[in-house]
């Protein structure tokens, strides 16, 4: 096994490239042209109801059930994953199989041209979604074995911004191709969007290259023996699940956090379908808007990282959890273009900032312990969880009202939960200290 020397520049830069390349996914895809095509596309004289294998659903009600699937089919398998590798010490080679399948999927998505190919879309989207968090979970793996603890937070950091400017700067040239259309000729209203589609599998494969030649095939230098830890990752899961019993703090901030990180991924997922379906926006309209919510959210990231040293951590969570709520309320109410860039405005104030200070109370949460990889996987596998229920939900009520503003206020109600949870979390901080302050005077 090859040795692996820790903060190598051209190694860290390698490791980082693969934001880059793989980005592209959640922003183009999963974000801003995708959803705004498939509605258009799937969308008849008759209505947006779509017959799915012999079943009637609304279309976005389709799109958002599929996606919690494949989220749920991650936090199932995830586990095993990491406990294979692990045992083959080979974890490149998984990392390129997910890459390659979430590519595919992106680029396959190109052949999707009218509504009669809705199943095959899905299915593809299925696939991308699966090969995005699965090659995360391989790419995340290799952070401690490159950089030495010191500087594993500045070297995340290079990854989130190649990856910031790798996806933002495909989504703008798909943008400039999409307003330019009739400058170039182009009739069909499908042929833009699918080669974005087809661009983004091509991006994500060919920058992924210069991640695969330069990282190390695994992050062990040794195989490690034996079949049995093969179950390794679920029996990690056990063992903190049965630690939280002990840990009453940790275990009702991981239970607001469930409740309030399934709307805001939610949101996030489904906002230009909504945006589409409901404001009856274009694509341009919606790209811009996606990017409007990119840019604003690294100033929300500073002004939720400033709010959390001012007031404390979750002081500034339930801050950004009560914005969520008034921007569910509000958006039930939007009717025009302008409500919508105004509603975008504020998910970018808050979308960076709640996940970055979610991760970050959370670890000083964690009890003193070795196992800090085995709560961050729970951690990992509670939030594809709480996605899967968010977008499953959100999905499920679409199809039997008819209507994404009824499913957007039931997110109100989830973040409600987790706000009155975070108070809790709060209030039993409160009682310790005044336990330990009976203590003293005891």
């Amino acid at each position: 096994m090859e040795s692996i020397i820790k903060n190598d520049r051209k190694t860290i830069n390698a490791w980082a490239m693969y934001d880059w390349a793989n980005s592209v996914y959640s922003l183009v895809i999963a974000s801003a042209i995708f959803p705004a095509y498939y509605n258009s596309v799937t969308r008849t004289a008759e209505g947006t109801r779509i017959d799915l294998f012999g079943f009637e659903i609304e279309n976005t009600a389709a799109y958002s059930i599929n996606l919690g699937l494949a989220f749920g089919i991650i936090a199932l398998i995830s586990p095993f994953l990491s406990s294979i590798s692990d045992y083959a010490s080979n974890h490149r080679v998984f990392m390129k199989f997910f890459c390659y399948l979430g590519a595919t999927g992106c680029g396959l998505l190109f052949f999707f041209d009218s509504a009669e190919f809705v199943g095959f879309a899905l299915f593809l989207m299925m696939m991308a979604t699966v090969g995005y968090a699965g090659s995360i979970v391989f790419y995340n793996s290799y952070l401690p074995a490159i950089a030495t603890e010191d500087r594993q937070d500045r070297v995340s950091a290079r990854g989130y911004a190649f990856g910031y400017i790798g996806s933002t700067t495909l989504l703008v040239i798909n943008l400039l191709f999409i307003m330019n259309q009739d400058a170039l000729g182009i009739q069909n209203d499908t042929i833009l969007p699918r080669v974005s589609f087809l661009l983004t599998g091509v991006w994500w494969i060919g920058f992924a290259q210069i991640t695969f030649r330069k990282l190390p095939k695994g992050i062990y230098t040794d195989k490690k023996p034996g079949a049995h830890r093969l179950l390794n990752g679920y029996r990690e899961l056990s063992k903190v699940f049965h630690r939280l019993k002990e840990e009453k703090k940790l275990r009702t901030y991981l239970l607001s956090f469930f409740f309030y990180i399934m709307g805001v991924q939610t949101v996030m997922f489904m906002a230009a379908s909504f945006g589409e379906k409901e404001v009856h926006l274009g694509m341009t309209n919606l790209i811009i808007t996606v990017l409007l919510i990119e840019y604003v959210g690294i100033a929300g990231a500073y002004l939720f990282a400033w709010l959390s040293r001012k007031f404390g951590n979750i002081n500034a969570l339930s801050i950004a959890v009560f914005v969520w709520i008034c921007i569910c309320i509000g958006s039930y109410f939007i009717t025009r273009p302008i409500h919508f860039y105004t509603a975008g405005f504020f998910i970018g104030m808050v979308m960076g900032g709640i996940q970055s200070l979610s991760r970050s109370t959370y670890s000083k949460f964690i009890p003193k312990t070795e196992n800090n990889a085995g709560y961050f996987s729970f951690y990992d596998v509670c939030e594809k969880v709480a996605m899967m229920s968010g977008l499953i939900m959100f999905g499920y009520l679409d199809h039997i009202t008819g209507s994404m503003r009824n499913s957007i206020l039931a997110l109100g109600t989830w973040f409600t939960i987790g706000l009155l949870l975070l108070f809790w979390v709060r209030r039993i901080r409160e009682d310790k200290n005044l336990d330990m302050a009976k203590g003293m005077n005891s």
